[in-house]
Protein backbone atom coordinates (compact mmCIF):
# COMPACT_ATOMS: atom_id res chain seq x y z
CA UNK A 1 0.00 0.00 0.00
CA UNK A 2 1.11 3.20 -0.88
CA UNK A 3 0.50 7.00 -0.55
CA UNK A 4 -0.71 7.37 -3.90
CA UNK A 5 -2.93 3.96 -3.61
CA UNK A 6 -4.15 5.39 -0.64
CA UNK A 7 -5.36 8.60 -2.66
CA UNK A 8 -6.61 6.99 -5.56
CA UNK A 9 -9.04 5.13 -3.47
CA UNK A 10 -10.31 8.17 -1.72
CA UNK A 11 -10.44 10.00 -4.80
CA UNK A 12 -12.61 6.77 -6.27
CA UNK A 13 -15.00 7.08 -3.67
CA UNK A 14 -15.28 10.61 -3.70
CA UNK A 15 -16.15 10.50 -7.36
CA UNK A 16 -18.67 6.57 -7.91
CA UNK A 17 -20.09 4.05 -5.63
CA UNK A 18 -17.57 1.46 -5.06
CA UNK A 19 -18.03 -2.15 -5.35
CA UNK A 20 -16.63 -4.60 -2.74
CA UNK A 21 -16.56 -8.36 -3.86
CA UNK A 22 -18.99 -11.46 -2.73
CA UNK A 23 -19.06 -14.53 -0.68
CA UNK A 24 -15.67 -15.95 -0.85
CA UNK A 25 -16.78 -18.99 1.51
CA UNK A 26 -20.23 -19.43 -1.09
CA UNK A 27 -17.65 -19.70 -4.16
CA UNK A 28 -15.16 -22.41 -1.84
CA UNK A 29 -18.24 -24.24 -1.45
CA UNK A 30 -19.30 -24.94 -5.10
CA UNK A 31 -15.72 -26.19 -5.75
CA UNK A 32 -16.57 -29.11 -3.52
CA UNK A 33 -13.27 -29.60 -2.23
CA UNK A 34 -13.12 -32.56 -0.13
CA UNK A 35 -10.27 -33.22 3.02
CA UNK A 36 -7.44 -34.39 0.31
CA UNK A 37 -8.12 -30.72 -1.42
CA UNK A 38 -7.74 -28.99 1.93
CA UNK A 39 -4.67 -30.90 3.30
CA UNK A 40 -2.75 -30.71 0.49
CA UNK A 41 0.85 -32.65 -0.14
CA UNK A 42 2.21 -30.07 2.82
CA UNK A 43 -0.52 -31.19 5.42
CA UNK A 44 -1.25 -35.04 4.38
CA UNK A 45 -0.28 -35.69 7.59
CA UNK A 46 -2.30 -33.48 10.22
CA UNK A 47 -3.73 -35.46 12.91
CA UNK A 48 -7.67 -33.12 12.82
CA UNK A 49 -9.98 -32.78 10.05
CA UNK A 50 -8.95 -29.84 8.26
CA UNK A 51 -12.14 -29.77 5.52
CA UNK A 52 -13.94 -26.47 6.03
CA UNK A 53 -10.44 -24.83 7.14
CA UNK A 54 -11.04 -22.20 3.89
CA UNK A 55 -8.30 -19.77 4.68
CA UNK A 56 -5.69 -22.62 4.54
CA UNK A 57 -6.82 -22.57 1.21
CA UNK A 58 -4.00 -19.88 0.43
CA UNK A 59 -1.91 -22.43 1.17
CA UNK A 60 -2.74 -25.65 -0.03
CA UNK A 61 -5.01 -24.32 -2.82
CA UNK A 62 -4.04 -21.33 -3.90
CA UNK A 63 -4.87 -21.11 -7.59
CA UNK A 64 -8.27 -21.90 -6.66
CA UNK A 65 -8.73 -18.45 -4.68
CA UNK A 66 -7.06 -16.91 -6.91
CA UNK A 67 -9.76 -17.88 -9.79
CA UNK A 68 -12.44 -16.94 -7.20
CA UNK A 69 -10.94 -13.49 -6.97
CA UNK A 70 -10.30 -12.95 -10.79
CA UNK A 71 -14.41 -13.81 -11.12
CA UNK A 72 -15.35 -11.46 -8.88
CA UNK A 73 -12.91 -8.93 -10.60
CA UNK A 74 -14.11 -9.98 -14.09
CA UNK A 75 -17.75 -9.35 -12.47
CA UNK A 76 -17.20 -5.24 -12.01
CA UNK A 77 -15.87 -5.46 -8.20
CA UNK A 78 -13.06 -2.72 -7.39
CA UNK A 79 -12.38 -3.85 -3.65
CA UNK A 80 -11.60 -7.64 -3.67
CA UNK A 81 -11.16 -8.66 0.48
CA UNK A 82 -8.70 -11.91 1.16
CA UNK A 83 -9.43 -14.94 1.83
CA UNK A 84 -8.86 -14.79 5.84
CA UNK A 85 -11.87 -14.12 7.93
CA UNK A 86 -10.69 -17.09 10.21
CA UNK A 87 -7.32 -16.56 9.92
CA UNK A 88 -6.13 -15.58 13.47
CA UNK A 89 -4.68 -17.73 16.48
CA UNK A 90 -8.30 -17.48 18.58
CA UNK A 91 -9.99 -19.37 14.86
CA UNK A 92 -7.34 -21.42 13.75
CA UNK A 93 -6.77 -23.60 17.26
CA UNK A 94 -9.89 -25.42 16.25
CA UNK A 95 -7.78 -27.10 13.73
CA UNK A 96 -4.28 -26.72 15.81
CA UNK A 97 -3.20 -24.89 13.16
CA UNK A 98 -2.23 -21.52 15.57
CA UNK A 99 1.55 -21.06 14.40
CA UNK A 100 0.09 -20.93 10.30
CA UNK A 101 -2.13 -17.29 11.05
CA UNK A 102 0.71 -15.05 10.04
CA UNK A 103 1.40 -16.81 6.91
CA UNK A 104 -2.24 -17.65 5.82
CA UNK A 105 -2.90 -13.95 5.96
CA UNK A 106 0.18 -12.69 4.40
CA UNK A 107 -0.51 -15.49 1.79
CA UNK A 108 -4.16 -14.32 1.76
CA UNK A 109 -3.16 -11.01 0.69
CA UNK A 110 -0.52 -11.74 -1.47
CA UNK A 111 -3.02 -14.02 -3.42
CA UNK A 112 -5.35 -11.13 -4.02
CA UNK A 113 -2.95 -8.25 -4.69
CA UNK A 114 -1.24 -10.52 -7.57
CA UNK A 115 -4.85 -10.74 -9.00
CA UNK A 116 -6.00 -7.18 -8.66
CA UNK A 117 -2.33 -6.25 -10.30
CA UNK A 118 -3.09 -8.49 -13.01
CA UNK A 119 -6.63 -7.77 -13.53
CA UNK A 120 -7.46 -8.10 -17.33
CA UNK A 121 -9.65 -5.34 -17.51
CA UNK A 122 -7.30 -2.77 -16.84
CA UNK A 123 -9.53 -0.86 -13.79
CA UNK A 124 -7.76 0.32 -10.87
CA UNK A 125 -8.51 -1.52 -7.80
CA UNK A 126 -7.88 -2.37 -4.28
CA UNK A 127 -7.10 -4.93 -1.57
CA UNK A 128 -8.78 -5.40 1.54
CA UNK A 129 -7.31 -7.32 4.35
CA UNK A 130 -10.40 -9.29 5.71
CA UNK A 131 -10.15 -9.47 9.64
CA UNK A 132 -13.29 -11.27 10.95
CA UNK A 133 -14.42 -11.63 14.50
CA UNK A 134 -13.12 -14.89 15.66
CA UNK A 135 -15.62 -17.75 17.10
CA UNK A 136 -15.00 -16.15 20.48
CA UNK A 137 -17.09 -12.98 22.12
CA UNK A 138 -15.11 -10.76 25.14
CA UNK A 139 -17.92 -9.58 26.38
CA UNK A 140 -21.14 -12.95 26.64
CA UNK A 141 -20.48 -15.76 28.65
CA UNK A 142 -20.43 -19.08 27.24
CA UNK A 143 -22.15 -20.71 30.14
CA UNK A 144 -25.68 -19.84 30.86
CA UNK A 145 -24.60 -20.89 35.00
CA UNK A 146 -22.04 -18.38 34.86
CA UNK A 147 -22.71 -14.63 33.28
CA UNK A 148 -18.97 -13.69 34.71
CA UNK A 149 -17.25 -16.41 32.43
CA UNK A 150 -15.48 -15.45 29.14
CA UNK A 151 -13.34 -17.86 26.79
CA UNK A 152 -11.42 -15.16 25.44
CA UNK A 153 -9.93 -11.88 27.17
CA UNK A 154 -8.88 -8.48 25.74
CA UNK A 155 -5.14 -9.01 25.59
CA UNK A 156 -5.58 -12.43 23.52
CA UNK A 157 -7.56 -11.21 21.26
CA UNK A 158 -5.44 -7.73 20.54
CA UNK A 159 -2.33 -10.26 20.23
CA UNK A 160 -4.14 -12.40 17.55
CA UNK A 161 -5.66 -9.44 15.72
CA UNK A 162 -1.90 -7.60 15.31
CA UNK A 163 -0.60 -10.75 14.10
CA UNK A 164 -3.43 -11.22 11.44
CA UNK A 165 -2.94 -7.42 10.75
CA UNK A 166 1.04 -7.41 10.21
CA UNK A 167 0.23 -10.37 7.76
CA UNK A 168 -2.00 -8.65 5.56
CA UNK A 169 -0.12 -4.91 5.74
CA UNK A 170 3.39 -7.43 4.35
CA UNK A 171 1.27 -9.34 2.51
CA UNK A 172 0.14 -5.80 0.44
CA UNK A 173 -3.17 -4.99 1.39
CA UNK A 174 -4.42 -1.32 0.54
CA UNK A 175 -6.91 -1.18 3.83
CA UNK A 176 -8.18 -3.78 6.48
CA UNK A 177 -11.36 -4.20 7.00
CA UNK A 178 -12.47 -5.27 10.64
CA UNK A 179 -15.78 -6.55 9.45
CA UNK A 180 -18.87 -8.71 10.93
CA UNK A 181 -18.59 -7.70 14.34
CA UNK A 182 -21.03 -9.28 16.16
CA UNK A 183 -19.56 -8.04 19.74
CA UNK A 184 -17.95 -4.67 20.21
CA UNK A 185 -15.25 -5.58 22.49
CA UNK A 186 -13.60 -8.19 19.73
CA UNK A 187 -13.84 -4.66 17.36
CA UNK A 188 -12.27 -2.43 20.23
CA UNK A 189 -8.92 -5.49 20.28
CA UNK A 190 -8.72 -5.21 16.49
CA UNK A 191 -9.03 -1.28 16.42
CA UNK A 192 -6.37 -1.44 18.69
CA UNK A 193 -4.50 -4.34 17.43
CA UNK A 194 -4.24 -2.66 13.91
CA UNK A 195 -3.17 0.50 15.36
CA UNK A 196 -0.39 -0.82 16.86
CA UNK A 197 0.56 -2.73 13.75
CA UNK A 198 0.48 0.31 11.88
CA UNK A 199 2.81 2.16 14.40
CA UNK A 200 5.36 -0.70 14.02
CA UNK A 201 5.45 -0.63 10.60
CA UNK A 202 5.23 3.21 10.02
CA UNK A 203 2.32 3.23 7.86
CA UNK A 204 -1.44 3.47 7.56
CA UNK A 205 -3.84 2.02 6.00
CA UNK A 206 -7.78 2.96 5.51
CA UNK A 207 -9.55 1.06 7.78
CA UNK A 208 -12.98 -0.38 7.45
CA UNK A 209 -15.79 -1.50 10.21
CA UNK A 210 -18.55 -3.70 9.41
CA UNK A 211 -20.99 -4.56 12.25
CA UNK A 212 -23.55 -7.66 11.82
CA UNK A 213 -26.97 -7.51 13.44
CA UNK A 214 -28.22 -10.77 14.55
CA UNK A 215 -32.03 -10.31 13.87
CA UNK A 216 -34.93 -7.94 13.04
CA UNK A 217 -34.39 -6.60 16.45
CA UNK A 218 -31.68 -4.59 14.80
CA UNK A 219 -28.84 -5.16 17.48
CA UNK A 220 -25.24 -6.66 17.48
CA UNK A 221 -24.80 -9.92 19.88
CA UNK A 222 -23.39 -7.86 22.16
CA UNK A 223 -26.94 -5.90 21.81
CA UNK A 224 -25.87 -2.74 20.58
CA UNK A 225 -27.97 -0.68 18.06
CA UNK A 226 -26.15 0.57 14.70
CA UNK A 227 -26.08 4.34 16.19
CA UNK A 228 -25.00 3.00 19.42
CA UNK A 229 -22.35 0.82 17.38
CA UNK A 230 -21.37 3.66 15.45
CA UNK A 231 -20.24 5.87 18.29
CA UNK A 232 -18.11 3.04 19.58
CA UNK A 233 -15.94 2.62 16.71
CA UNK A 234 -15.93 6.71 15.49
CA UNK A 235 -12.73 7.00 17.79
CA UNK A 236 -10.46 5.24 14.96
CA UNK A 237 -11.88 7.67 12.37
CA UNK A 238 -12.87 4.54 10.37
CA UNK A 239 -12.52 4.97 6.07
CA UNK A 240 -16.07 3.02 6.11
CA UNK A 241 -18.61 2.22 8.33
CA UNK A 242 -21.37 -0.07 7.78
CA UNK A 243 -23.21 -3.53 8.25
CA UNK A 244 -22.62 -6.76 6.44
CA UNK A 245 -24.07 -10.25 6.99
CA UNK A 246 -27.07 -11.51 9.23
CA UNK A 247 -30.01 -10.28 7.07
CA UNK A 248 -30.67 -9.78 3.12
CA UNK A 249 -30.96 -6.35 1.89
CA UNK A 250 -34.33 -6.03 1.96
CA UNK A 251 -34.01 -6.64 6.00
CA UNK A 252 -31.21 -4.55 6.76
CA UNK A 253 -32.04 -1.23 5.26
CA UNK A 254 -33.43 0.62 8.15
CA UNK A 255 -30.73 -0.67 10.00
CA UNK A 256 -28.29 0.75 7.52
CA UNK A 257 -29.96 4.15 7.47
CA UNK A 258 -29.72 4.70 10.98
CA UNK A 259 -26.39 4.55 10.67
CA UNK A 260 -25.63 6.62 7.69
CA UNK A 261 -27.64 9.44 9.38
CA UNK A 262 -25.24 9.91 12.28
CA UNK A 263 -22.09 8.40 10.53
CA UNK A 264 -19.73 11.02 9.44
CA UNK A 265 -17.78 9.08 7.66
CA UNK A 266 -18.26 6.95 4.28
CA UNK A 267 -21.10 3.82 4.46
CA UNK A 268 -20.58 0.22 3.15
CA UNK A 269 -23.25 -2.16 2.77
CA UNK A 270 -22.73 -5.80 1.60
CA UNK A 271 -25.74 -7.67 2.83
CA UNK A 272 -26.30 -11.75 2.51
CA UNK A 273 -28.37 -12.60 -0.60
CA UNK A 274 -31.72 -13.10 1.36
CA UNK A 275 -32.12 -14.66 4.76
CA UNK A 276 -30.98 -18.16 4.53
CA UNK A 277 -33.54 -21.18 3.60
CA UNK A 278 -34.22 -24.68 5.81
CA UNK A 279 -30.95 -26.18 4.06
CA UNK A 280 -28.78 -23.28 5.00
CA UNK A 281 -28.63 -22.00 1.64
CA UNK A 282 -29.34 -18.61 0.00
CA UNK A 283 -32.25 -17.93 -2.68
CA UNK A 284 -31.97 -14.26 -3.47
CA UNK A 285 -31.43 -13.52 -7.38
CA UNK A 286 -28.73 -11.29 -8.09
CA UNK A 287 -31.53 -9.15 -9.54
CA UNK A 288 -33.31 -9.23 -6.33
CA UNK A 289 -30.33 -8.04 -4.58
CA UNK A 290 -29.57 -5.52 -7.06
CA UNK A 291 -32.87 -3.97 -7.07
CA UNK A 292 -32.53 -3.18 -3.13
CA UNK A 293 -28.73 -1.89 -3.29
CA UNK A 294 -29.54 0.38 -6.85
CA UNK A 295 -32.48 1.90 -4.69
CA UNK A 296 -30.35 2.63 -1.65
CA UNK A 297 -28.02 4.26 -4.11
CA UNK A 298 -30.42 6.72 -5.57
CA UNK A 299 -31.51 6.89 -2.08
CA UNK A 300 -28.39 8.44 -0.69
CA UNK A 301 -27.35 5.85 1.43
CA UNK A 302 -24.10 4.25 0.55
CA UNK A 303 -20.86 4.79 -0.11
CA UNK A 304 -19.47 0.95 -1.15
CA UNK A 305 -21.49 -1.67 -1.75
CA UNK A 306 -21.07 -5.39 -2.13
CA UNK A 307 -22.39 -9.03 -0.71
CA UNK A 308 -21.93 -11.49 1.82
CA UNK A 309 -23.01 -14.98 2.19
CA UNK A 310 -25.10 -16.65 -0.71
CA UNK A 311 -23.59 -13.56 -3.06
CA UNK A 312 -21.86 -14.53 -6.29
CA UNK A 313 -20.12 -13.22 -9.28
CA UNK A 314 -23.50 -12.90 -10.72
CA UNK A 315 -24.97 -11.12 -7.81
CA UNK A 316 -21.77 -8.50 -7.91
CA UNK A 317 -22.01 -7.94 -11.61
CA UNK A 318 -25.76 -6.91 -11.16
CA UNK A 319 -24.72 -4.71 -8.18
CA UNK A 320 -22.11 -3.12 -10.33
CA UNK A 321 -24.65 -2.54 -12.70
CA UNK A 322 -27.47 -1.20 -10.77
CA UNK A 323 -25.09 1.56 -9.09
CA UNK A 324 -23.14 2.81 -11.98
CA UNK A 325 -23.41 6.43 -12.46
CA UNK A 326 -25.38 6.96 -9.17
CA UNK A 327 -23.71 9.82 -7.11
CA UNK A 328 -22.26 8.63 -4.12
CA UNK A 329 -23.67 9.39 -0.37
CA UNK A 330 -22.17 12.66 1.06
CA UNK A 331 -21.35 12.28 4.55
CA UNK A 332 -23.25 14.52 7.40
CA UNK A 333 -21.83 17.27 8.64
CA UNK A 334 -22.48 16.80 12.73
CA UNK A 335 -23.03 18.86 14.97
CA UNK A 336 -20.43 18.51 17.58
CA UNK A 337 -21.72 17.05 20.78
CA UNK A 338 -20.15 14.82 23.60
CA UNK A 339 -22.01 11.07 22.33
CA UNK A 340 -21.39 8.09 24.06
CA UNK A 341 -23.27 4.68 24.06
CA UNK A 342 -23.83 1.50 25.91
CA UNK A 343 -26.50 -0.69 23.93
CA UNK A 344 -28.28 2.84 23.33
CA UNK A 345 -27.16 6.19 22.04
CA UNK A 346 -26.17 8.59 24.14
CA UNK A 347 -25.89 12.51 22.57
CA UNK A 348 -25.76 15.33 25.10
CA UNK A 349 -27.44 18.23 24.66
CA UNK A 350 -25.94 21.60 23.47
Amino acid sequence: MTKDSTAALEAAAGERILVLDGAMGTMIQQLGFEEADFRGARFAGWDRDLKGNNDLLNLTQPDAVADIHGTFLDAGADILETNSFNATRVALADYGMEEFAREINEAAARIARAAVDGRRDGRPGWVAGAIGPTNRTASISPDVEDPAARNVDFDTLRAAYREAAEGLIDGGADLLAVETVFDTLNAKAALYAVEEAFEARGTRLPVLVSGTVVDLSGRTLSGQTPEAFWYSVRHAAPFAVGLNCALGAEQMRGFLADMARVADTLISAYPNAGLPNAFGGYDETPETTARHLGAWARDGLVNLVGGCCGTTPAHIAAVAEAVAGVTPRKPPRMERRMRLAGLEPFVAAA
